[in-house]
């Protein structure tokens, strides 16, 4: 799962099983990260990780735990939004068109006008930060 804080990061919740123990080279669920020796495992103080913390992955493949009270102080989930809507962000941007230009765009269709009018902060978001996909029903 993608989280946002001004750069997209990879986490994922610890969960306690095995194969989290093993993926993230823990000592055991519960107790202090193993042998990893990344240097951006030090950022963050303790290394300990909890069931319901989040592990999160750099962009150098170094981890390091963020408390669940923490994590959803300071990251947010990624918008979000129907393909059509992302249909719609990369055409714009691969036309060179800003975002005023997306949000006023005059050629828009109404399926992109009408979800506009409802999601606009959601929007503004995908837009700015990324985004996910929404599964087909």
């Amino acid at each position: 799962m993608k989280f946002y804080r001004k750069q997209p990061i990879e986490a994922e919740q610890f969960d306690g099983s095995d194969e989290m123990v093993d993926k993230y080279e823990l000592i055991d669920a519960g107790t202090m990260l193993g042998t990893h020796h990344s240097p951006e495992l030090y950022l963050t103080g303790s290394g300990k990780v909890d069931v319901g913390d989040w592990i999160a992955t750099g962009v150098n493949g170094g981890y390091w735990p963020i408390a669940d009270d923490v994590f959803k102080e300071k990251y947010a989930g990624l918008p979000v939004i129907p393909n059509y809507v992302a249909e719609y962000i990369e055409n714009m941007k691969s036309s060179h068109r800003d975002i005023l230009e997306a949000i006023h765009y005059w050629l828009r269709t109404s399926d992109i006008d009408e979800y506009m009018e409802d999601n606009s902060e959601t929007f503004v978001r995908a837009w700015l930060d990324g985004y996910v996909v929404e599964e087909d029903k």
